[in-house]
């Protein structure tokens, strides 16, 4: 299945550019004024997207790992070695296929996840406590509609990869 474009209304792409602006903007503000704690964590962003791929997943082989990351294997096993040595993560032998590595989390990587989530959490209640009722409608709106979008476009990905995520 492909994507179907209908055809956008004459302002569309300016409109899109202004929201992705407004939100690019808003994240940099967010980043500068990120929760101190994050910084003691050590772990590159390359190695935090890793961590999430790998929890998410469950078990990652290298390969898999690397094609997610949009890197190559040896920078892959770069940021594995990196977990690895932080005590996030262990390597062990495809039962499958011993020529394949895979990578999972160790309990201490849920428990820096959780951490992720919990300040990401707090920090949001922060926000929001500065947001009045009918914008607060609006906000859970706009995530209910954004949620949506990510739920439709992992459906067409998948659906153009034959099935396969």
């Amino acid at each position: 299945m492909t994507r179907t474009h209908t055809a956008s209304p004459p302002n569309a792409d300016a409109d899109l550019d202004r929201i992705v602006g407004a939100f690019d903007g808003l994240m940099h503000r967010l980043m500068a004024t990120h929760a101190p704690e994050l910084n003691l964590l050590e772990l590159t962003m390359s190695q935090t997207k890793a961590l999430y791929l790998i929890v998410a997943a469950g078990e990652l082989r290298m390969s898999e790992l690397a094609g997610r990351l949009g890197v190559t294997s040896s920078t892959a096993t770069g940021v594995v070695d990196g977990l690895v040595g932080h005590g996030l993560l262990v390597r062990h032998e495809d039962p499958a296929d011993r020529r394949q590595v895979v990578v999972t989390a160790t309990p201490e990587a849920e428990a820096t996840l959780e951490s992720f989530r919990e300040l990401g959490a707090s920090r949001m209640r922060e926000l929001l406590a500065h947001v009045d009722g009918p914008d607060l409608a609006v906000i859970e709106r706009a995530i209910h509609v954004l949620d949506a979008a990510v739920t439709a476009d992992a459906a067409i990905t998948t659906d153009a990869q034959g099935g396969h995520s």
